[in-house]
């Protein structure tokens, strides 16, 4: 038997919860890897709470981990995996960790994540985008971004399926061998759509899977998609699109598990899709607001057309004198009848 492939991770880590390396590892451990991990972040939680707590690493830090590994000979790995960073300096530093990973073993195989955000929000700091761009994602040889992720990296609005293979084409012209759309909004109520993309030795192979929607709001999933992708690829000798195949039936299998053990539901929890999404994004106070929409460059001013100079999701839903909901902020958590009426009537987008 010869040896098991061996893997870098390097993203999150979480306390309680299930993203990043908590969710990359065990999957990748299943899949006949053997897997070290390296903490971008140590936080309470994920960023989709209220709060959190923690530390960030840094560029020096990440630098240390590398050199250790080095003078002990540890630092050979078939494969590397990154996903959410925190710091651009730590981010930067990914980029020397490449180098010194392919120059033990040149035959390693990069997947990139570029985790910056979902939905229309980045959830890192905006400072991360150019470095992701311009550093990071050309030395990858396997992207598993989302689609909200090929916008900001491309430049390029995705509305069409047609969008999204132009996008595709301004990676692969990076020298990216594999793009995976990990998940797009361009199926329909009932599926996401995904998308993969490789150019071996010149040669172009598309590929798209219907994913079924499930009902909920999970976390974890990207990073889990990416580590699937990359043990899929290993085990079926690169073939894209068995890899893609088999890594939405293993994340579907996980997702209706999750779904099945996950007890009771949220209040709403059976409501129409779109009133659903409107519904959580007031509850998390992320969604597309002005002054997100301000913030990623969609509007050229964050103000609300009530006359308040910030239109946020609070301002909205609490504030706004021409629609503010009269009700308690707890209904919003409880589903009332009147909340769902004024959600569902809200005459923005949110």
């Amino acid at each position: 038997m010869g040896k098991s492939p061996r893997v870098l991770s390097i993203q999150s880590h979480v306390v309680s919860g299930y993203v990043g390396n908590k969710s990359a590892t065990f999957p990748l451990q299943v899949l006949g890897f053997e897997v070290d991990a390296i903490n971008s972040v140590q936080l309470s939680n994920h960023t989709g709470y209220g709060s959190c707590a923690g530390q960030v690493l840094h560029a020096d830090e990440l630098a240390q981990l590398m050199k250790g590994l080095a003078s002990n000979g540890l630092d050979h790995y078939s494969h590397l995996l990154t996903g959410y960073s925190g710091s651009p300096t730590f981010l930067k530093g990914i980029a020397d960790a490449v180098k010194q990973l392919r120059a033990k073993n040149p035959d390693l195989m990069y997947v990139c994540d570029p985790v910056m955000g979902d939905n229309g929000r980045m959830y890192v700091p905006e400072e991360l985008l150019p470095i992701y761009r311009d550093v990071i994602v050309p030395l990858a040889d396997i992207i598993t971004p989302n689609q909200y992720e090929v916008e900001l990296l491309t430049g390029q609005k995705v509305e069409t399926i047609d969008d999204a293979w132009r996008a595709v084409d301004i990676f692969h012209n990076q020298g990216i061998k594999t793009v995976v759309l990990s998940s797009t909004e361009l199926g329909d109520e009932e599926h996401l759509l995904g998308l993969a993309s490789s150019v071996i030795d010149k040669e172009r192979k598309k590929f798209s899977i219907r994913i079924p929607r499930i009902k909920g709001v999970f976390t974890g999933t990207g990073d889990l998609f990416a580590a699937l992708f990359l043990a899929w690829m290993y085990h079926s000798d690169g073939d894209t699109k068995l890899a893609l195949e088999k890594t939405i039936a293993t994340l579907q299998g996980v997702l209706h598990r999750t779904h099945e053990f996950a007890g009771e539901k949220p209040q709403g929890f059976e409501l129409p899709r779109q009133l659903w999404k409107s519904l959580n994004r007031i509850r998390t106070g992320h969604g597309l607001c002005a002054h997100n929409l301000h913030k990623w460059g969609k509007l050229p001013r964050p103000s609300c057309d009530c006359g308040a100079p910030n239109q946020t999701i609070q301002h909205i839903a609490k504030d706004c004198e021409l629609r503010a909901y009269q009700g308690s902020r707890a209904d919003f958590f409880n589903a009332t009848p009147p909340c769902l009426e004024w959600v569902a009537n809200l005459d923005v987008r949110i």
